[in-house]
């Protein structure tokens, strides 16, 4: 019998350019600049492609994430190693370029345990402020090289 999943998903369209969008995704340490967290970065400074190690603070808690898939402008691939209590987590970020700018999708999954609808309870409202801020940073550093 195939397991049930929990899930969660944000999407929004903005004017930033893929290659901007892309520039604050694949650099875990700008997260802390742009995101919800305390601080990032990577287990492994040196290495940051596929299967590379990052890590994000959120007030106590630290997440340590794999990174599985990587298209450069187009999609951001992880799984959650430990730091949250759940079993199967797998995210995606896809950037689609439109006529005016680019459509952002992060979604994620994992099995549906008790902890696990602790979790997906928190991050209901987590993925939309992550996408806010992801948004805001991209539109913000859209506009300084335009005027640059």
């Amino acid at each position: 019998m195939p397991r049930q999943q929990l899930k969660v998903r944000a999407e929004a369209i903005t004017s930033a350019t893929p290659p901007t969008l892309w520039a604050l995704l694949a650099d875990a340490t700008s997260y802390a600049n742009w995101g919800p967290w305390n601080a990032s970065g990577y287990e492994d400074p040196s290495f940051r492609g596929k299967d590379a190690l990052r890590w994000m603070r959120y007030g106590r808690k630290t997440t340590v994430e794999r990174i599985l898939e990587l298209e450069e402008n187009r999609r951001l691939v992880y799984s959650v190693e430990r730091g949250i209590p759940v079993r199967g987590y797998r995210a995606e970020v896809t950037l689609a370029p439109t006529p005016d700018g680019t459509r952002v999708t992060w979604s994620a999954q994992w099995d549906r345990t008790l902890l696990g609808r602790v979790v997906h309870w928190k991050l209901r409202t987590l993925y939309p402020e992550v996408m806010a801020k992801l948004i805001a940073a991209a539109e913000a550093a859209d506009a300084s090289t335009r005027t640059a």
